[in-house]
């Protein structure tokens, strides 16, 4: 049963969500029967959408320890961003390789502006967290304010930008999207 939405996009777009304007090219022939199956998958399953969550959440989460050693100035809460930064680098990382498979792999990803926005906020986040994390070894609660909290924020900023770009892939284009008979690009 669809929605109201639905069935109106369907016949002004061909397309299966409401007419507004995509924010980034989309094509109607993407949405019947031509999603593309992740490169590095176990069992047909997407690894890189599994992954992602991890550097998403440590690397965020320092934006609020940040913020909460700001206010109470307790060491704790720098240590905790240290941990958070190592372990979201590591994870960050893992998911950059595998990402990076399936960007190579997968021409859609490759031929679409989200694809390219997508990796390059990747790197753009990885690259600062080395910067953020490099700063914090010496002395934590030295270099948290201001240097460290306003690069977390930043951080925590791609990684939103990133991750609807991600989406864009995923749900407009169907790269990584598993399904009956979807697993070449046509």
């Amino acid at each position: 049963m669809e929605t109201r939405e639905a069935q109106q996009g369907h016949q002004d777009m061909n397309v299966p969500y409401p007419n507004i304007p995509p924010i980034i090219d989309s094509r109607p022939t993407e949405y019947h029967g031509t999603g593309i199956t992740s490169s590095v998958a176990i069992l047909g399953h997407p690894i890189h959408p599994i992954i992602v969550i991890f550097p998403i959440a440590f690397l965020s989460g320092v934006a609020g320890t940040d913020l909460g050693y700001w206010i109470t100035k307790s060491a704790f809460w720098s240590q905790a961003s240290v941990w958070l930064l190592g372990v979201g680098l590591l994870s960050g990382v893992a998911a950059a390789v595998i990402g990076m498979f399936d960007f190579i792999r997968i021409p859609r990803a490759r031929s679409r502006r989200a694809g390219w926005a997508h990796m390059v906020l990747n790197v753009a986040v990885l690259v600062l967290t080395i910067g953020n994390f490099a700063i914090r070894l010496a002395s934590p609660e030295f270099s948290i304010l201001p240097t460290g909290l306003v690069l977390s924020w930043v951080v925590a900023t791609l990684l939103l930008a990133s991750g609807w770009y991600g989406g864009e892939l995923m749900f407009r284009h169907k790269v990584g999207i598993v399904g009956s008979g979807e697993t070449h690009a046509p």
